[in-house]
């Protein structure tokens, strides 16, 4: 009797499993399987278009790294479709690079972004090197926009697509899934490849790249339930010599010393493997995407008979994925902040820049977050958005950058200051909460400094305090000094050997309103000292002052200057050298109060002085930027040494020292001139540009009071150049000429200006 109870139930048990494989058979569980790989993980995409066109729906995804990143968004309700669109329109290089754009940075962070070529941390006087490239926040930002239709579920099994991804606990030497959180930052830490991004730090672990360890997980996609396997696999094997051109390369040589090994078994366990040829992509070919996608989807295509005859093992067909429509606005109502240990909680609320309980559009959000990786204060800047009901609370976790002291290295060539080459010591926290001082020394033909603290309190009136020395020779007209000073005539004298030295220190109060817009007051201490060499003998009854016997040092100008001043600044220009949009404004007025008057003829005097311009796209890659400015002085006083002087090319010249193409520098004097300036600029070549420019000025004593800045231009001129926008800064050559002299020029400017 128990035998026969017992085979019955064996019967009975062995009937469900059968019928159980045959359903399986019948209707099998689909899992999909993407791999690691960089750039060349957009071949996911291709891959992704034909199995839908196959009509193949898919139960479960798992992947790693850029793998996780395109699973998620598709787990997500994305169609391949809908994935190479967003794909395809965005600068993918451009975000790993952490790119922040100018409008993110406040004047005195823009200024320090187009100064130094290389910034190193500088900690207990020891030089280190950055842990990696990138941050990943321009990424983070983009996937936190893309991922917000599902910002709520915490449980990847209840995406549209059950969901998981790879990574790997760097102190432990262990694999992590990753199958629920916050899916941005789960995919993000997935994909940080080491040296190319900061480790991410989720739940208390420091994660990486899945790919260390599990670079294709079939056996966790099998144990969500699927029955049938398709992989994606777009690594590559084992690379010669002469393919390990990077470091990035090389690190992803090591990596897959494991996992080449571990793909023999991994492929023979995949129900239909794709495996598109990427011997001639790396992980970093971002701007060869088309081609990529393209070669993934070939690869499906070699499988879309498996593919078809899948689909029709299944029951439940694959719908057509609606479009998900992008949200364009918020309301955050509650702003949570963890970690800021050092910086205040108005502090970061005042960089996001936007109001609580009121609508904020993805972009401004996007925008504020930047404000606050443009300090360079954080580390990494993570954060969440979760529906409370009434609206959003944005969670926003910090990690500050544990190092506050940084080794900044410039080198420049123009053809006024010669050689330059800088080195900074920048240090944050230097005296109060919010600070950074910063020393600028440079050497060369001229030697320099430039000193400055600034105390960021954003909105509120920052305060700031300059210290900086010019010091520069230049070849210029006797005309020149004759117009500016009281020089005797002399017709065996052409020119003069001027040497320029400028001492200026300032005080000023600041607020600025949305990183792009700042007004200044302040005070100002300068010492000017113009001399020369040339003149061996002058007449004694000029003003001009001798140096001792056997110094035949002639001085011009040896005054101390105090003034008062205010300037007002607007620059949406997204690039110092070579805008292609935006708008600027630089209005600035000094009023000069006392002098130890060198020359016997100060009074109280003003200049005031003004720069508009801006610049737009006009088809394709060719852009136009025009730009007016103007400046006079007010008051009787004879002091010409700060007069405008119109001549060269440049641009950071000092005092009232104005760049006109045509002219060498310092050629064209007056206390008065009116300037209008366009440039034509063709980027043929990403960074590289053809630039054509012409100006036209009037320039002369008391210009607008007579009315001759309303006169058809005295002067203009011209120029022909290449740009380049180098690693060490901008790299610019102009041949420059105008109708009103023979003499052309050619100049030279390379790396940052300073």
């Amino acid at each position: 009797m128990n035998k026969k109870v017992f085979f019955i139930i064996f019967s009975l048990f062995a009937l469900v499993s059968f019928a159980q494989e045959d359903r399986a058979k019948q209707n099998p569980k689909v899992g999909l399987v993407l791999s690691g790989g960089g750039a060349k993980g957009l071949a996911h995409i291709g891959a992704l278009k034909v199995i839908e066109e196959a009509g193949v729906k898919i139960d479960y995804i798992g992947g790693t790294s850029m793998g996780a990143i395109i699973g998620a968004l598709y787990a997500s309700g994305y169609s391949a479709s809908a994935l190479d669109s967003i794909f395809k329109s965005t600068d993918l290089a451009n975000l790993i690079q952490d790119n922040l754009p100018r409008s993110a940075k406040t004047f005195y962070e823009k200024e320090d972004s187009e100064r130094y070529a290389l910034t190193l941390p500088f900690n207990d006087f020891k030089i280190s090197f950055p842990p990696a490239i990138s941050g990943g926040q321009n990424i983070y930002n983009e996937l936190v926009r893309l991922l917000y239709h599902v910002k709520d579920t915490e449980d990847f099994n209840k995406l549209p697509i059950p969901f998981f991804c790879i990574a790997t606990d760097v102190e432990k030497g262990t694999e992590v899934l990753l199958d629920s959180g916050y899916l941005p930052e789960a995919i993000l830490a997935s994909g940080t490849f080491p040296s190319l991004f900061e480790p991410a730090e989720v739940d208390g672990q420091i994660l990486i790249d899945g790919g260390v360890l599990n670079n294709y997980p079939i056996e966790e996609v099998r144990n969500l339930g699927a029955d049938f396997i398709i992989g994606v696999d777009v690594q590559h094997g084992l690379r010669d010599r002469e393919s390990l051109l990077s470091a990035t390369e090389i690190l992803l040589q090591i990596n897959n010393y494991r996992t080449v090994g571990d793909m023999k078994l991994k492929s023979r366990l995949t129900d239909i493997y794709i495996k598109p040829d990427m011997e001639n992509y790396s992980v970093i070919d971002f701007d060869l995407k088309q081609k990529i996608m393209e070669t993934g989807e070939n690869a499906a295509r070699d499988q879309i008979q498996a593919l078809q005859a899948l689909a029709l093992r299944q029951s439940i067909k694959q719908e057509p994925k609606p479009p998900i429509f992008q949200k364009d606005t918020i309301i955050v109502n509650r702003l949570v902040i963890n970690g800021n240990n050092n910086y205040t909680r108005g502090y970061v609320k005042g960089k996001l820049r936007f109001n609580l309980a009121e609508k904020v559009t993805f972009r401004k959000l996007q925008q504020g977050i930047s404000n606050l990786a443009a300090t360079g204060n954080f580390q990494t800047i993570r954060y969440e958005l979760v529906s409370n009901g009434l609206g959003e609370d944005l969670i926003i976790k910090l990690r500050e950058n544990p190092t506050k002291t940084f080794i900044r290295i410039g080198a420049h060539y123009d053809d006024l200051y010669k050689s330059a080459a800088m080195i900074n010591l920048t240090k944050k926290y230097a005296l109060v909460s919010d600070d950074v001082a910063s020393l600028d020394f440079i050497l060369g033909d001229n030697v320099r400094y430039n000193f400055q603290y600034y105390v960021d309190k954003g909105s509120y009136w920052s305060f700031g305090i300059n210290s900086r020395f010019n010091d520069f020779t230049d070849e210029i007209g006797y005309g020149v000094i004759q117009s500016n000073f009281d020089v005797p005539q002399d017709d065996n004298i052409n020119s003069v050997n001027l040497d320029v030295s400028d001492f200026t220190n300032q005080i000023y109060l600041q607020t600025v309103l949305n990183e792009e817009f700042a007004f200044s007051l302040g005070v100002e201490h300068k010492f000017l000292k113009y001399s020369t060499t040339t003149l061996n003998e002058v007449n004694n009854n000029t003003s001009l002052n001798i140096s001792a016997p056997g110094d035949i040092r002639t001085f011009f100008e040896k005054s101390n200057y105090f003034s008062t001043y205010g300037k007002l600044i607007l620059d949406t220009y997204n690039d110092k050298y070579f805008p292609s949009k935006g708008l600027y404004f630089n209005g600035d007025f000094h009023l000069y109060l006392l002098s130890s008057d060198f020359n016997d003829n100060f009074k109280e005097f003003s200049i005031a002085k003004a720069r508009m311009g801006m610049a737009f796209p006009i088809v394709g890659n060719l852009s136009l930027n025009v730009e007016t400015e103007g400046g006079f002085k007010l008051g009787t006083s004879n002091v010409s040494s700060l007069d405008f002087v119109l001549g060269g090319y440049g641009n950071n010249l000092i005092n009232n020292f104005v760049p006109f193409l045509g002219y060498d520098f310092l050629a064209l004097p007056g206390n008065s001139y009116v300037k209008a300036y366009a440039r034509l600029d063709l980027e043929f070549a990403p960074k590289n540009h053809l630039l054509f420019a012409a100006n036209y000025s009037n320039v002369e004593d008391d210009l607008f009071r007579t009315g001759e800045w309303f006169t058809a231009p005295d002067y203009s001129g011209y120029g022909l150049g290449y740009g380049w926008e180098s690693f060490f800064g901008p790299v610019q050559i102009l041949y420059s000429w105008s109708p009103e002299v023979t003499q052309s020029n050619i100049f030279i400017s390379v790396g940052y200006w300073f």
